[in-house]
């Protein structure tokens, strides 16, 4: 059954998708600024682009995860949400807070921008990821609060599933935890301790919640399996991603100023961290292969698939690969960081997000799927996105290996700077499946504008 306050998900979906083409523009003049150091300067200095880059991914992120609460909530509680004029009012506040900070980051130097917008009063700025103004740090606790508001009232009000409640544990444990990035102790050992807070109990805590019920939720509606079965797996998948995530932030702080005990409680939990993820894609495939049912939207099963998998090799695997201590002694901070960062996000929060879009926006255009045309283009896009991240990846892996042996472990290290020029064939390989990434993104754009015979909702 359909419900009317749905459709606002699809104000918060097209904003995500245009915040994700501009942050894939900027990565690409990032990515091209590592190997020609002056391409677009000074108009696009490289921390102004790595700023909008990793800025618009979170934004986008954000923007998606409401979008997804706003469609699966009323449908999971069995009413209509709370306030849609409500809704619609923060996307508009959100996406224009977002909007007017990227112009900041581009038209004003960046002292500057925390001078005017009150960084004296409240110093906030200047951290990674949580470089926003403090005016754009308070916009998003407002929006936050509001769509919390908006979402919390609706499950009251409504019927309680797993889904909906575990997706409800997920968005205020976001709110929360970006509580966080207010706080900047002068202590910078005790800042770092707190900004991962922010940024480790997102990424691998409460976000793999709402990524877990998203999937859920996708998986019981392509799938026709049991909602009890999918349930029981869900709260399997939750338990293990909190029993590790949680403790697993000590893997940030093994170089930090912190006690030498972090590198074996981080060492340890963080190498129990792929188990949820390995979980989530058995959970995948078993649905599917389980299904009751051949839904016509093939295009969102391949997304959900892709999800598990993608999920287990960026955020497991590539995560593994440099969490012990001792490994991570010579990797961190290198290239290697960033070909886990890249197929990580991808993987579980870039897909999932996707695999709801591809799900619901059919819906909300009065079909059950796209037309077959359209669904094999946007399956085209899956695997050129997806086979260029994991190019990316494997560019990137092999330059932080390069990275670690030049500038770390051999008899005569080199500078950061001629490490850096002999990285360069990698950062080029780099830039053009980036290019490539770009092109499948189009794609999946372009398919939503494909006409062809379609299944009627």
């Amino acid at each position: 059954m359909q419900y009317k306050s749905q459709a606002v998900a699809k104000y918060y979906f097209v904003g995500a998708i245009a915040l994700f083409v501009a942050q894939i523009l900027f990565g690409l003049v990032m990515g091209l600024q590592y190997v020609v150091g002056d391409f677009l300067f000074p108009e696009i200095p490289f921390n102004v682009a790595r700023m909008v880059h990793t800025n618009a991914l979170i934004v986008w992120l954000l923007m998606g995860f409401m979008g997804s609460a706003y469609y699966l909530v009323p449908e999971e509680t069995e009413t209509e949400l709370f306030s849609p004029k409500l809704a619609i009012a923060m996307f508009w506040i959100f996406l224009v807070a977002a909007g007017l900070t990227v112009v900041g980051y581009l038209m004003v130097p960046y002292a500057a921008l925390a001078k005017m917008t009150g960084n004296d009063l409240l110093p906030t700025m200047g951290r990674e990821f949580l470089e926003q103004p403090l005016p754009t740090k308070l916009g998003i606790v407002v929006v936050a609060l509001a769509f919390l508001f908006n979402i919390t009232m609706t499950v009251l009000k409504g019927r309680k599933t797993a889904i909906s409640l575990v997706l409800l544990m997920g968005l205020w444990g976001l709110a929360i935890f970006f509580l966080f990035s207010f706080y900047n102790p002068s202590n910078l050992v005790r800042d770092k301790f707190f900004w991962w807070w922010t940024v480790h109990l997102w990424v691998e805590g409460v976000w793999e919640l709402i990524l877990g019920a998203i999937l859920a939720f996708v998986l019981i509606k392509v799938t026709g399996v049991d909602r009890e079965v999918i349930e029981k797996w869900l709260y399997v998948i939750i338990t293990l991603t909190l029993i590790t995530g949680i403790i697993g932030t000590g893997h940030h702080y093994y170089w930090i100023g912190t006690p030498e005990y972090w590198q074996w409680w981080g060492s340890i939990f963080s190498a129990l961290e792929p188990i949820p993820f390995f979980a989530m894609t058995l959970f995948a495939f078993n649905m599917v292969n389980r299904r009751r049912r051949e839904h016509p939207n093939k295009a969102a099963t391949l997304w959900a698939l892709g999800t598990g998998v993608m999920s287990f090799l960026g955020a497991g695997v590539w995560g593994f690969l440099h969490t012990l201590a001792p490994v991570n002694f010579y990797t961190h901070g290198t290239q290697i960081t960033a070909a886990h960062g890249h197929m990580a996000f991808y993987g579980a929060y870039v897909m999932v997000v996707i695999t709801m879009i591809s799900y619901s926006m059919p819906l909300m255009r009065g079909r059950a799927a796209n037309s077959n045309k359209a669904q094999v283009m946007e399956m085209w896009s899956f695997w050129l996105m997806t086979i260029a991240i994991v190019f990316i990846t494997l560019f990137l892996t092999a330059a932080g290996i390069l990275q670690v042996w030049l500038q770390r472990v051999s008899a005569n290290p080199m500078s950061y700077m001629d490490t850096q020029d002999q990285l360069s064939l990698f950062y080029w390989l780099r830039e053009g499946t980036g290019v490539i990434f770009l092109i499948g993104l189009l794609t999946y754009i372009a398919s939503f504008f494909v006409k062809g015979e379609t299944a009627k909702a």
